[in-house]
Protein backbone atom coordinates (compact mmCIF):
# COMPACT_ATOMS: atom_id res chain seq x y z
CA UNK A 1 0.00 0.00 0.00
CA UNK A 2 1.38 3.40 -0.94
CA UNK A 3 1.17 6.27 1.55
CA UNK A 4 -1.68 8.70 0.97
CA UNK A 5 -1.45 12.49 1.26
CA UNK A 6 -3.98 15.26 0.96
CA UNK A 7 -1.42 17.35 -0.94
CA UNK A 8 1.92 16.62 -2.60
CA UNK A 9 4.25 19.31 -3.94
CA UNK A 10 6.71 18.27 -6.65
CA UNK A 11 9.69 20.59 -6.29
CA UNK A 12 11.34 22.03 -3.18
CA UNK A 13 12.29 25.48 -4.48
CA UNK A 14 10.97 28.80 -3.12
CA UNK A 15 7.49 28.15 -4.55
CA UNK A 16 7.38 24.48 -3.64
CA UNK A 17 8.64 24.45 -0.06
CA UNK A 18 6.64 27.58 0.85
CA UNK A 19 3.54 25.98 -0.63
CA UNK A 20 4.15 22.77 1.34
CA UNK A 21 4.61 24.66 4.61
CA UNK A 22 1.41 26.69 4.06
CA UNK A 23 -0.55 23.53 3.20
CA UNK A 24 0.66 21.92 6.44
CA UNK A 25 -0.21 25.06 8.42
CA UNK A 26 -3.73 24.80 7.02
CA UNK A 27 -4.05 21.25 8.37
CA UNK A 28 -3.45 19.14 5.25
CA UNK A 29 -1.28 16.03 5.35
CA UNK A 30 1.48 17.20 3.00
CA UNK A 31 4.58 15.86 1.23
CA UNK A 32 7.30 17.67 -0.69
CA UNK A 33 9.48 15.92 -3.28
CA UNK A 34 12.86 17.33 -4.34
CA UNK A 35 15.33 15.65 -6.70
CA UNK A 36 18.35 17.88 -6.07
CA UNK A 37 19.25 16.38 -2.70
CA UNK A 38 18.93 19.77 -0.99
CA UNK A 39 15.95 22.07 -0.71
CA UNK A 40 15.68 25.63 -1.99
CA UNK A 41 15.64 24.94 -5.73
CA UNK A 42 17.65 26.87 -8.30
CA UNK A 43 17.30 30.08 -6.30
CA UNK A 44 18.97 28.85 -3.13
CA UNK A 45 21.40 26.32 -4.60
CA UNK A 46 22.64 27.76 -7.90
CA UNK A 47 20.83 31.08 -8.37
CA UNK A 48 19.73 33.99 -6.23
CA UNK A 49 21.60 33.19 -3.02
CA UNK A 50 25.07 32.12 -4.25
CA UNK A 51 25.07 34.90 -6.85
CA UNK A 52 24.21 37.52 -4.19
CA UNK A 53 27.00 36.15 -2.01
CA UNK A 54 29.52 36.56 -4.87
CA UNK A 55 28.12 39.97 -5.79
CA UNK A 56 28.64 41.12 -2.20
CA UNK A 57 32.10 39.57 -1.83
CA UNK A 58 33.35 40.93 -5.16
CA UNK A 59 32.03 44.38 -4.23
CA UNK A 60 33.86 44.22 -0.89
CA UNK A 61 37.04 43.22 -2.72
CA UNK A 62 36.66 46.15 -5.14
CA UNK A 63 35.95 48.61 -2.30
CA UNK A 64 38.97 47.55 -0.27
CA UNK A 65 41.22 47.91 -3.32
CA UNK A 66 40.01 51.48 -3.71
CA UNK A 67 39.90 52.58 -0.07
CA UNK A 68 43.01 54.75 -0.43
CA UNK A 69 40.96 57.14 -2.57
CA UNK A 70 38.94 57.87 0.58
CA UNK A 71 41.84 58.33 2.96
CA UNK A 72 42.05 54.76 4.27
CA UNK A 73 45.46 53.28 3.51
CA UNK A 74 45.68 49.50 3.33
CA UNK A 75 48.39 47.05 2.38
CA UNK A 76 48.41 44.88 -0.71
CA UNK A 77 44.96 43.41 -1.39
CA UNK A 78 44.94 39.84 -2.70
CA UNK A 79 42.11 37.71 -4.02
CA UNK A 80 41.71 34.20 -2.61
CA UNK A 81 39.04 32.86 -4.96
CA UNK A 82 38.97 29.45 -3.30
CA UNK A 83 38.09 30.99 0.08
CA UNK A 84 35.53 33.27 -1.56
CA UNK A 85 33.81 30.27 -3.13
CA UNK A 86 33.83 28.43 0.21
CA UNK A 87 32.15 31.43 1.84
CA UNK A 88 29.48 31.38 -0.86
CA UNK A 89 28.97 27.61 -0.45
CA UNK A 90 28.67 27.95 3.34
CA UNK A 91 25.84 30.47 2.96
CA UNK A 92 24.02 28.06 0.66
CA UNK A 93 24.49 25.06 2.99
CA UNK A 94 23.24 26.94 6.07
CA UNK A 95 20.13 28.13 4.25
CA UNK A 96 19.26 24.79 2.62
CA UNK A 97 19.55 23.07 6.01
CA UNK A 98 17.32 25.81 7.41
CA UNK A 99 14.60 25.03 4.87
CA UNK A 100 14.83 21.31 5.71
CA UNK A 101 14.32 22.22 9.38
CA UNK A 102 11.24 24.29 8.47
CA UNK A 103 9.64 21.33 6.67
CA UNK A 104 10.31 19.11 9.67
CA UNK A 105 8.97 21.76 12.07
CA UNK A 106 5.75 21.98 10.07
CA UNK A 107 5.44 18.17 9.82
CA UNK A 108 5.83 18.06 6.03
CA UNK A 109 7.03 14.66 4.76
CA UNK A 110 10.19 15.30 2.70
CA UNK A 111 11.11 12.84 -0.05
CA UNK A 112 14.57 13.09 -1.65
CA UNK A 113 14.26 11.82 -5.18
CA UNK A 114 12.85 12.45 -8.62
CA UNK A 115 9.06 12.58 -8.72
CA UNK A 116 7.04 11.69 -11.81
CA UNK A 117 3.37 10.97 -12.51
CA UNK A 118 2.04 7.44 -12.79
CA UNK A 119 -1.49 8.80 -12.98
CA UNK A 120 -3.26 12.00 -11.98
CA UNK A 121 -3.28 10.85 -8.34
CA UNK A 122 -0.18 8.66 -8.10
CA UNK A 123 3.48 9.70 -8.04
CA UNK A 124 6.55 7.53 -8.49
CA UNK A 125 9.65 8.68 -6.58
CA UNK A 126 13.11 7.38 -7.50
CA UNK A 127 16.00 8.20 -5.16
CA UNK A 128 19.70 8.57 -5.99
CA UNK A 129 20.19 4.80 -5.64
CA UNK A 130 17.32 4.16 -8.10
CA UNK A 131 15.06 2.77 -5.37
CA UNK A 132 11.39 3.50 -6.01
CA UNK A 133 8.36 4.24 -3.87
CA UNK A 134 4.81 5.25 -4.77
CA UNK A 135 2.65 7.80 -3.02
CA UNK A 136 -0.94 8.86 -3.59
CA UNK A 137 -2.28 12.40 -3.43
CA UNK A 138 -5.67 14.06 -3.50
CA UNK A 139 -4.01 17.27 -4.77
CA UNK A 140 -0.70 17.66 -6.61
CA UNK A 141 1.16 20.93 -7.09
CA UNK A 142 3.86 21.11 -9.78
CA UNK A 143 6.61 23.51 -8.70
CA UNK A 144 9.66 22.22 -10.56
CA UNK A 145 11.03 25.62 -11.62
CA UNK A 146 13.10 26.34 -14.70
CA UNK A 147 16.42 25.53 -16.35
CA UNK A 148 18.81 27.63 -18.49
CA UNK A 149 18.19 27.72 -22.25
CA UNK A 150 21.27 26.87 -24.38
CA UNK A 151 21.95 28.38 -27.79
CA UNK A 152 20.73 26.15 -30.65
CA UNK A 153 23.27 23.39 -31.26
CA UNK A 154 25.58 24.60 -28.47
CA UNK A 155 25.53 22.63 -25.21
CA UNK A 156 26.74 23.75 -21.80
CA UNK A 157 29.92 22.03 -20.64
CA UNK A 158 30.15 24.31 -17.54
CA UNK A 159 33.89 24.71 -18.12
CA UNK A 160 34.19 26.87 -21.26
CA UNK A 161 30.53 27.30 -22.25
CA UNK A 162 28.72 28.19 -19.06
CA UNK A 163 25.16 28.51 -17.86
CA UNK A 164 24.48 30.66 -14.79
CA UNK A 165 25.23 27.53 -12.72
CA UNK A 166 28.74 27.20 -14.15
CA UNK A 167 29.38 30.94 -13.76
CA UNK A 168 29.06 30.48 -9.99
CA UNK A 169 31.77 27.81 -9.90
CA UNK A 170 34.63 29.18 -12.02
CA UNK A 171 37.88 27.99 -10.43
CA UNK A 172 40.11 30.87 -11.54
CA UNK A 173 39.39 34.39 -12.71
CA UNK A 174 39.10 34.25 -16.52
CA UNK A 175 41.21 36.80 -18.35
CA UNK A 176 38.35 37.43 -20.77
CA UNK A 177 34.68 36.56 -20.33
CA UNK A 178 32.04 36.87 -23.02
CA UNK A 179 28.37 37.04 -22.00
CA UNK A 180 25.65 36.20 -24.50
CA UNK A 181 22.52 38.11 -23.47
CA UNK A 182 22.03 41.46 -21.76
CA UNK A 183 19.49 40.31 -19.16
CA UNK A 184 19.82 40.59 -15.40
CA UNK A 185 21.49 37.19 -14.78
CA UNK A 186 24.29 37.83 -17.28
CA UNK A 187 24.85 41.39 -16.04
CA UNK A 188 25.02 40.29 -12.39
CA UNK A 189 27.56 37.58 -13.19
CA UNK A 190 29.47 39.96 -15.48
CA UNK A 191 29.69 42.45 -12.61
CA UNK A 192 31.13 39.80 -10.29
CA UNK A 193 33.89 38.68 -12.63
CA UNK A 194 34.64 42.19 -13.87
CA UNK A 195 35.30 43.35 -10.30
CA UNK A 196 37.51 40.32 -9.71
CA UNK A 197 39.66 41.17 -12.74
CA UNK A 198 38.04 39.78 -15.91
CA UNK A 199 37.66 41.73 -19.11
CA UNK A 200 33.92 41.35 -19.69
CA UNK A 201 32.13 41.71 -23.04
CA UNK A 202 28.34 41.50 -23.46
CA UNK A 203 26.74 40.44 -26.75
CA UNK A 204 23.09 41.50 -27.08
CA UNK A 205 20.72 40.92 -30.00
CA UNK A 206 18.56 43.98 -29.19
CA UNK A 207 19.59 47.65 -29.18
CA UNK A 208 19.21 47.84 -25.37
CA UNK A 209 19.92 45.73 -22.30
CA UNK A 210 17.41 44.34 -19.75
CA UNK A 211 14.45 43.82 -22.12
CA UNK A 212 11.11 44.85 -20.63
CA UNK A 213 12.63 47.34 -18.22
CA UNK A 214 11.78 51.05 -18.33
CA UNK A 215 13.91 52.35 -21.22
CA UNK A 216 15.26 55.39 -19.34
CA UNK A 217 16.48 53.20 -16.47
CA UNK A 218 17.93 50.68 -18.94
CA UNK A 219 19.93 53.40 -20.71
CA UNK A 220 21.26 54.81 -17.43
CA UNK A 221 22.13 51.30 -16.25
CA UNK A 222 24.17 50.56 -19.38
CA UNK A 223 25.96 53.89 -19.08
CA UNK A 224 27.02 53.09 -15.51
CA UNK A 225 28.13 49.53 -16.38
CA UNK A 226 30.22 50.88 -19.26
CA UNK A 227 31.89 53.27 -16.81
CA UNK A 228 32.71 50.24 -14.66
CA UNK A 229 34.57 48.68 -17.61
CA UNK A 230 32.02 46.26 -19.08
CA UNK A 231 32.02 46.41 -22.88
CA UNK A 232 28.77 46.10 -24.86
CA UNK A 233 28.20 44.93 -28.43
CA UNK A 234 24.58 45.65 -29.27
CA UNK A 235 22.49 44.23 -32.11
CA UNK A 236 24.89 41.31 -32.48
CA UNK A 237 23.76 37.69 -32.89
CA UNK A 238 25.93 34.68 -32.06
CA UNK A 239 26.44 32.58 -35.16
CA UNK A 240 28.73 29.90 -33.73
CA UNK A 241 31.06 29.07 -30.84
CA UNK A 242 34.24 27.13 -31.49
CA UNK A 243 36.00 25.91 -28.37
CA UNK A 244 39.22 24.14 -27.50
CA UNK A 245 40.48 22.83 -24.17
CA UNK A 246 40.99 26.23 -22.50
CA UNK A 247 39.27 28.94 -24.58
CA UNK A 248 36.68 29.69 -27.23
CA UNK A 249 36.10 31.83 -30.30
CA UNK A 250 32.62 33.31 -30.60
CA UNK A 251 31.55 34.42 -34.07
CA UNK A 252 28.83 37.08 -34.21
CA UNK A 253 26.97 38.85 -36.98
CA UNK A 254 25.65 42.41 -36.56
CA UNK A 255 22.50 44.04 -37.96
CA UNK A 256 24.40 45.05 -41.13
CA UNK A 257 25.60 41.51 -41.79
CA UNK A 258 29.18 42.09 -40.62
CA UNK A 259 30.88 39.16 -38.89
CA UNK A 260 33.21 39.49 -35.92
CA UNK A 261 35.22 36.96 -33.89
CA UNK A 262 35.67 37.29 -30.12
CA UNK A 263 38.42 35.32 -28.37
CA UNK A 264 37.64 34.52 -24.74
CA UNK A 265 38.41 32.10 -21.94
CA UNK A 266 34.78 31.44 -21.01
CA UNK A 267 31.37 32.11 -22.57
CA UNK A 268 28.37 32.65 -20.30
CA UNK A 269 25.20 31.94 -22.26
CA UNK A 270 22.41 33.84 -20.54
CA UNK A 271 19.57 34.04 -23.05
CA UNK A 272 16.71 32.94 -20.82
CA UNK A 273 15.21 29.98 -18.98
CA UNK A 274 12.51 27.43 -19.77
CA UNK A 275 10.09 25.38 -17.64
CA UNK A 276 11.67 22.32 -16.06
CA UNK A 277 9.06 19.68 -16.87
CA UNK A 278 11.11 16.96 -18.56
CA UNK A 279 10.99 13.67 -16.71
CA UNK A 280 7.68 14.45 -14.97
CA UNK A 281 5.79 12.12 -17.32
CA UNK A 282 3.24 14.91 -17.41
CA UNK A 283 1.69 13.51 -20.59
CA UNK A 284 0.21 10.66 -18.55
CA UNK A 285 -2.03 13.20 -16.79
CA UNK A 286 -3.18 14.96 -20.00
CA UNK A 287 -2.30 18.31 -18.40
CA UNK A 288 -2.30 20.97 -21.12
CA UNK A 289 0.79 23.03 -22.06
CA UNK A 290 0.97 26.31 -23.97
CA UNK A 291 3.14 27.10 -27.02
CA UNK A 292 6.17 27.77 -24.77
CA UNK A 293 5.83 24.43 -22.93
CA UNK A 294 4.48 26.21 -19.86
CA UNK A 295 1.71 24.52 -17.90
CA UNK A 296 -1.68 26.13 -18.54
CA UNK A 297 -3.55 27.16 -15.40
CA UNK A 298 -6.62 29.19 -14.49
CA UNK A 299 -6.69 32.13 -12.04
CA UNK A 300 -6.61 29.62 -9.15
CA UNK A 301 -3.47 27.87 -10.54
CA UNK A 302 -5.53 24.81 -11.44
CA UNK A 303 -4.72 22.91 -14.64
CA UNK A 304 -7.32 21.24 -16.85
CA UNK A 305 -7.13 18.33 -14.37
CA UNK A 306 -9.17 19.27 -11.30
CA UNK A 307 -6.65 17.98 -8.74
CA UNK A 308 -3.40 19.15 -10.39
CA UNK A 309 -2.04 22.66 -9.92
CA UNK A 310 1.11 24.47 -11.04
CA UNK A 311 3.04 27.52 -9.78
CA UNK A 312 6.28 29.43 -10.33
CA UNK A 313 8.52 29.18 -13.37
CA UNK A 314 6.53 26.35 -14.97
CA UNK A 315 3.57 28.70 -15.62
CA UNK A 316 3.21 32.08 -17.31
CA UNK A 317 4.69 35.22 -15.71
CA UNK A 318 8.07 36.50 -14.52
CA UNK A 319 10.51 33.81 -13.39
CA UNK A 320 11.08 35.24 -9.92
CA UNK A 321 11.44 33.39 -6.61
CA UNK A 322 9.13 35.76 -4.74
CA UNK A 323 6.43 35.44 -7.42
CA UNK A 324 6.60 31.64 -6.97
CA UNK A 325 6.40 32.01 -3.17
CA UNK A 326 3.26 34.14 -3.36
CA UNK A 327 1.71 31.70 -5.79
CA UNK A 328 2.62 28.82 -3.47
CA UNK A 329 0.78 30.44 -0.57
CA UNK A 330 -2.19 31.39 -2.76
CA UNK A 331 -2.65 27.89 -4.22
CA UNK A 332 -2.37 26.30 -0.76
CA UNK A 333 -5.08 28.59 0.55
CA UNK A 334 -7.28 27.87 -2.49
CA UNK A 335 -6.92 24.12 -1.96
CA UNK A 336 -7.89 24.60 1.69
CA UNK A 337 -11.05 26.46 0.68
CA UNK A 338 -9.76 29.97 1.36
CA UNK A 339 -9.36 32.85 -1.13
CA UNK A 340 -5.68 32.87 -2.15
CA UNK A 341 -4.69 35.65 -4.53
CA UNK A 342 -1.59 37.17 -6.16
CA UNK A 343 -1.53 40.81 -7.30
CA UNK A 344 0.70 40.63 -10.38
CA UNK A 345 0.74 44.45 -10.66
CA UNK A 346 2.81 44.72 -7.48
CA UNK A 347 5.52 42.10 -8.00
CA UNK A 348 8.91 43.85 -7.81
CA UNK A 349 12.04 42.91 -9.71
CA UNK A 350 15.60 43.62 -8.59
CA UNK A 351 19.01 43.47 -10.29
CA UNK A 352 21.73 43.18 -7.63
CA UNK A 353 24.56 44.95 -9.41
CA UNK A 354 26.21 48.10 -8.03
CA UNK A 355 24.19 50.24 -8.19
CA UNK A 356 21.11 48.10 -7.76
CA UNK A 357 18.16 48.38 -10.12
CA UNK A 358 14.57 47.79 -8.95
CA UNK A 359 11.19 48.16 -10.56
CA UNK A 360 7.50 47.57 -9.89
CA UNK A 361 4.30 48.12 -11.83
CA UNK A 362 4.08 49.70 -15.26
CA UNK A 363 6.86 51.22 -17.38
CA UNK A 364 6.43 54.37 -19.44
CA UNK A 365 6.43 52.25 -22.58
CA UNK A 366 3.62 50.04 -21.22
CA UNK A 367 1.50 53.04 -20.17
CA UNK A 368 1.86 54.61 -23.62
CA UNK A 369 0.81 51.32 -25.22
CA UNK A 370 -2.23 51.20 -22.93
CA UNK A 371 -3.09 54.85 -23.72
CA UNK A 372 -3.00 55.77 -20.04
CA UNK A 373 -2.12 59.39 -19.27
CA UNK A 374 0.54 59.64 -16.60
CA UNK A 375 2.77 62.04 -14.69
CA UNK A 376 6.46 61.49 -13.91
CA UNK A 377 8.32 62.35 -10.74
CA UNK A 378 12.11 61.95 -10.68
CA UNK A 379 14.77 62.59 -8.09
CA UNK A 380 18.52 62.03 -8.41
CA UNK A 381 20.61 60.43 -5.68
CA UNK A 382 23.13 63.19 -6.42
CA UNK A 383 20.80 65.45 -4.42
CA UNK A 384 20.27 62.92 -1.60
CA UNK A 385 22.36 63.82 1.44
CA UNK A 386 22.90 60.23 2.68
CA UNK A 387 24.03 59.07 -0.76
CA UNK A 388 26.39 62.02 -1.15
CA UNK A 389 27.80 61.58 2.36
CA UNK A 390 28.93 58.04 1.62
CA UNK A 391 29.91 58.71 -2.01
CA UNK A 392 27.27 56.39 -3.44
CA UNK A 393 25.10 58.77 -5.44
CA UNK A 394 24.69 57.28 -8.91
CA UNK A 395 21.16 56.88 -10.23
CA UNK A 396 17.68 58.18 -9.54
CA UNK A 397 14.12 57.33 -8.43
CA UNK A 398 11.32 57.56 -10.98
CA UNK A 399 7.63 57.37 -10.03
CA UNK A 400 4.80 57.09 -12.55
CA UNK A 401 1.36 58.24 -11.42
CA UNK A 402 -2.04 58.47 -13.10
CA UNK A 403 -2.46 61.97 -14.58
CA UNK A 404 -6.05 62.27 -13.29
CA UNK A 405 -6.14 60.38 -10.00
CA UNK A 406 -2.45 60.61 -8.92
CA UNK A 407 -2.54 56.85 -8.15
CA UNK A 408 0.94 55.29 -8.31
CA UNK A 409 1.13 53.06 -11.39
CA UNK A 410 4.80 52.09 -11.28
CA UNK A 411 8.23 52.97 -9.97
CA UNK A 412 11.75 52.43 -11.27
CA UNK A 413 14.91 52.94 -9.22
CA UNK A 414 18.58 52.74 -10.06
CA UNK A 415 20.82 53.54 -7.14
CA UNK A 416 21.96 52.46 -3.65
CA UNK A 417 19.70 49.93 -1.91
CA UNK A 418 17.14 50.11 -4.73
CA UNK A 419 15.99 46.57 -3.91
CA UNK A 420 15.00 47.65 -0.40
CA UNK A 421 13.56 51.03 -1.40
CA UNK A 422 11.16 49.49 -3.91
CA UNK A 423 9.26 47.78 -1.05
CA UNK A 424 7.87 51.13 0.09
CA UNK A 425 6.39 51.69 -3.37
CA UNK A 426 5.03 48.13 -3.35
CA UNK A 427 3.13 48.70 -0.12
CA UNK A 428 1.86 52.06 -1.40
CA UNK A 429 0.59 50.44 -4.61
CA UNK A 430 -0.99 47.53 -2.72
CA UNK A 431 -3.05 50.05 -0.74
CA UNK A 432 -3.89 52.09 -3.86
CA UNK A 433 -1.86 55.09 -2.68
CA UNK A 434 -1.36 58.30 -4.60
CA UNK A 435 2.03 59.93 -5.16
CA UNK A 436 0.88 62.61 -2.72
CA UNK A 437 0.34 59.95 -0.02
CA UNK A 438 4.03 59.04 -0.28
CA UNK A 439 5.06 62.70 -0.50
CA UNK A 440 3.16 63.57 2.69
CA UNK A 441 4.64 60.66 4.67
CA UNK A 442 7.52 61.76 6.91
CA UNK A 443 10.80 60.04 5.99
CA UNK A 444 13.80 59.95 8.33
CA UNK A 445 16.77 62.19 7.54
CA UNK A 446 19.37 61.45 6.27
CA UNK A 447 18.20 58.29 4.48
CA UNK A 448 18.15 56.94 0.95
CA UNK A 449 14.36 56.67 1.24
CA UNK A 450 14.11 60.47 1.14
CA UNK A 451 14.81 60.13 -2.58
CA UNK A 452 11.53 58.21 -2.89
CA UNK A 453 9.66 60.98 -1.07
CA UNK A 454 11.28 63.65 -3.24
CA UNK A 455 10.37 61.73 -6.42
CA UNK A 456 6.78 61.57 -5.17
CA UNK A 457 6.88 65.34 -4.56
CA UNK A 458 8.31 65.77 -8.04
CA UNK A 459 5.21 64.14 -9.57
CA UNK A 460 3.42 67.37 -8.63
CA UNK A 461 6.50 69.47 -9.53
CA UNK A 462 7.22 70.38 -5.92
CA UNK A 463 10.45 68.57 -5.02
CA UNK A 464 12.33 70.52 -2.37
CA UNK A 465 15.94 69.50 -2.98
CA UNK A 466 16.15 69.70 -6.77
Amino acid sequence: MSEKFQAVVIGGGPGGYVCAIRLAQLGLKTACIESRGSLGGTCLNVGCIPSKSLLNLSEEFYKVKNLSNKGIEVGEVKLNLNKMMKSKDKAVTVLTKGVEFLLKKNKVSYFKGHGSFKSKNEILIKDSENKSIHINAENIIIATGSIPVPLPGIDFDEKIILSSTGALKIEQVPKKMLIVGGGYIGLEMGSVWSRLGSEVHVIEFLDHITPGMDKEISQEFMKILKKQGIKFHMQHKVEKIKKNSSSAVVTTIDKDGNKKDFDCNVVLVSVGRKPNIEGLNIQSTKVELDEKSRIKTDENFKTNQDNIYAIGDVIDGPMLAHKAEDEGIAVAENIAGQAGHVNYDTIPGVIYTTPEVAYIGKTEEKLKKMNIEYKIGKFSFMANSRAKAIDDAEGFVKILADAKTDKVLGAHIIGPHAGELIAEIGIAMEFGASAEDIARTCHAHPTFSEAVKEAALSVDKRAIHS
